[in-house]
């Protein structure tokens, strides 16, 4: 921002922004960062009269701006080098994508002629020189080969509080692992514990708690859940009994990749094949089962999808934050058994929500406007939901599913029943078994993978995938382009405690801006796999109040960070400003 000094046009839009202020029926200067009650840009502080008037966020806000525009695919790489199994966005803006090793082949080699030893099923040693994870730069599209040695496939896992993506489990001598990749520029590579876990993990799931601690719930006949052993290196020498898993469990097993969702007191939802609990994570008891939910099975192989809907902050917060979860699609529980005879059945079209903080709360049911499982359900930074990849027949697992789903749809969920899917404009690549996606900062969605096969195969009916797409939802429209804020980092606030007051200033092209045009949304980006986005999380932060321009265009929003550790987990969070549906491109904020 250009400094003050020597302009002399300030002067009337002060007093215009001064009349402003004080017709106003809460008026108020907030300072940048919420403690000395005086707004600061370069050059020039000017103090608040009104320091301490605090006012309630608004519950509502003005609609967004309107468009016709249903996104826009873009091709950005040709090959990933490893498909795209597993998918976390890192704070330093660089996306790792990695894939099982058990198939001992990609596209790319390990770098300087590196190769690590393995043994076949009949005990054969060979040597496997393929890499198996890469670091994938969001901007360049260029992809650095990364070294996992024990193997990942159907693995899970999370961001630490520090941003360290910290992933768990895999197959065979990988099932008990714990591997750690740090944020960096060039230097850095996995480092792996193969045997801190006490039971194998394999499709299991990964939980951020409240105090930033990992549970791990499930997986391949282990009805236990544990959590990552602290410090690195550590062993856990047992696991804690869950017979939850060990009942929802059936034939074609139908609960793995359980849905895990931190609750905003703590406590954690559970839900697994079609029913559901909230487990005290301290005293390892089940405090409460929600109703079952009907229609068939959720979770792997079915693989339906879930998300915590957006939790709505505010200045002042009730005793409760209300937090709600919605599961959508999936299959009928006999369709894996099905789809092994050749026989695809089609998927569930059904989206359900429950308000897990509601005592006896009911499923809420409505219907999608077209089948699907395997699909990802990711969180934008407006708050309505992107549901794409996926198939409309069939189950996850390889040879399982056909007629692939291409169209995504966009959900709304504070519009009315009935309004709130809209399909936007279908991909071309199907994006079938072993798909992920991720949000990224500029608002556009990565989207890769896609491997329903036994190891890479190009020339099968839905080949390997390795190709990479990016999807630009309707809030990209051009048309909307003058409308987009733009944060102001040098003038932001980036650390975040808990209740503070702090500030956010952004450019946009108006002279006013309403509060009530303004939401600030903190995101948590999520570990993506098997069509289940792992500690997603959004939060629509308390407002105090807007501050109207000292230089043109340029504005102020000041703000209350999130109360507890429950409500958001320490960490890395992508903080967005939306003007009416437009987002401006994400700030990386750390809250502890």
């Amino acid at each position: 921002m250009a400094s003050l000094r020597g302009t002399f046009f300030i002067f009337p839009i002060l007093l215009a922004t001064v009349h402003s202020q004080l017709l106003s029926p809460h008026p108020s200067f907030g300072g940048s960062n919420g403690n000395d009650g005086k707004l600061h840009l370069p050059g020039i502080t000017i103090g608040n009269p009104f320091a301490g008037d605090v006012k309630v966020n608004d519950p509502g806000g003005n609609p967004p701006l309107e468009t016709d525009f249903k996104g826009l695919w873009e091709l950005v790489s040709t090959d990933s080098g490893a498909n795209a199994m597993h998918i976390n966005l890192l704070p330093n803006n660089k996306v790792i994508m990695f894939d099982a090793t058990a198939f001992h082949m990609s596209t790319i080699k390990l770098p300087n002629g590196e190769c690590f030893p393995y043994k076949t099923d009949q005990g054969v040693e060979k040597q496997d020189c393929w890499c198996h994870a890469v670091e994938f730069d969001i901007v360049t599209a260029q992809i650095r080969p990364l070294k996992v040695e024990w193997d990942p496939w159907c693995s899970s896992g999370g961001l630490a509080a520090d941003g360290t993506l910290v992933s768990t489990g895999g197959w065979l001598r990988g099932s008990r692992t714990v591997r750690f990749m740090r944020p960096c520029n060039d230097d850095c590579d996995w480092k792996e514990f193969q045997t801190a876990l006490a039971d194998s993990r394999w499709y299991a799931t990964q939980a951020t708690l409240s105090d930033g601690s990992f549970i791990l719930v499930g997986g391949r006949r282990s009805y236990s859940y544990e959590f990552v052993p602290k410090p690195k290196g550590n062993t856990n020498p047992i696991a804690i009994k869950f017979p939850f898993l060990d009942e929802t469990t059936d034939m074609d097993e139908n609960n793995l990749y359980p849905f895990v969702h931190l609750s905003t007191d703590g406590n954690v939802f559970i839900f697994a094949n079609n029913r559901s609990v909230l487990l005290d994570p301290k005293t390892n008891k089940i405090i409460r089962e929600f109703p079952v939910l009907g229609g068939g099975s959720r979770n792997y192989p079915s693989s339906g999808m879930s998300a915590l809907l957006p939790i709505k902050l505010y200045v002042q917060n009730a005793a409760v934050i209300q937090a709600e979860v919605i599961v959508c699609g999936g299959a009928k529980r006999e369709a894996y058994g099905l789809s092994q005879k050749g026989t695809f059945i089609p998927a569930l079209q059904d989206c359900n929500r429950l308000q897990i903080t509601k005592p006896n709360a009911l499923w809420k049911k409505e219907p999608m406007p077209t089948p699907r499982c395997m699909g990802d359900m990711l969180i934008l930074p407006t708050g309505d939901l992107l549901i794409l990849n996926g198939a409309k027949l069939g189950t996850a697992a390889w040879y399982s599913a056909d007629d692939p789903n291409l169209t995504p749809v966009l959900y709304s969920p504070d519009k009315p029943r009935n309004q709130r899917f809209k399909e936007l404009n279908p991909t071309t690549i199907p994006r079938m078994y072993h798909s992920a996606s991720t949000v990224l900062p500029d608002g556009k969605v990565l989207v890769g993978g896609s491997n329903p096969n036994a190891g890479y195969n190009f020339t099968a009916k839905y080949p390997t995938e390795m190709r990479i797409e990016k999807f630009s939802p309707p809030y990209l429209d051009l048309s909307l382009a003058i409308s987009r804020p733009e944060i102001v980092v040098e003038s932001s606030e980036a650390a975040l405690a808990y209740g503070q007051k702090f500030s956010v200033q952004f450019k946009l092209v108006r002279l006013f801006v309403s509060k009530s045009d303004v939401k600030v949304a903190m995101y948590a980006p999520p570990f993506t796999t098997h069509g289940y986005s792992m500690n997603q999380r959004l939060l629509f932060l308390g407002k105090i109040d807007v501050q109207q321009a000292l230089l043109p265009n340029f504005h102020s929003i000041e703000l209350v960070a999130p109360p507890t550790s429950a409500v958001a987990p320490p960490g890395y969070y992508l903080l967005f400003v939306v003007f009416r549906g437009v987002p401006s491109k994400g700030m990386w904020v750390q809250i502890k």
